[in-house]
């Protein structure tokens, strides 16, 4: 199951940096709003805070303390993995293990040490905080640990 997990991580932190990679270079220079579909557009956001702009204050430390945070949840989500024997929590902890490296990677790697959110999805004129595919790995990784606690394992 480690195996599993792992290579959930290693290819969602992939992918995050890599469709990160794109909208950087390619889809935002210069910096715009691209429509894509009536509820989601791709936009341009640096989050210097957690999950919805929490902490997202003009702070230098803030940055560094969300990426120790990040890496002692990683390090503590490993542990788990060593002793899972299921596939599907296996892969939920791979999802959530590559989210938070996807994410951490951007305030360690990123000049501005901020996470890059492109994903802008809407309905009328509520729209769901920016987020990214770090961020949406995440959330997929924690609905099916609930699912698995709550219902596969019954």
């Amino acid at each position: 199951m480690m195996r599993l997990g792992l290579s959930v991580a290693v290819a969602v932190a992939a992918l995050d940096q890599l469709s990160k990679w794109a909208v950087l270079d390619f889809f935002m220079d210069p910096p715009r709003v691209i429509k894509l579909l009536p509820f989601l557009d791709l936009v341009l956001v640096y989050n210097r805070g957690a999950s919805f702009g929490f902490l997202n204050i003009n702070a230098q430390w803030v940055p560094w303390l969300l990426t120790a945070i990040a890496a002692a949840v990683v390090i503590a989500l490993i542990v788990w993995l060593r002793r899972v024997e299921n596939r599907y929590l296996a892969a939920a902890l791979g999802l959530i293990i590559g989210g938070a490296v996807g994410n951490g990677m951007d305030r360690v790697l990123r000049e501005r040490h901020a996470v890059v959110d492109f994903i802008d999805f809407y309905v009328g004129a509520f729209h769901w905080p920016a987020f990214n595919i770090a961020d949406s790995a995440i959330v997929i990784g924690v609905f099916i640990m609930l699912l698995d606690g709550l219902i596969i394992r019954r």
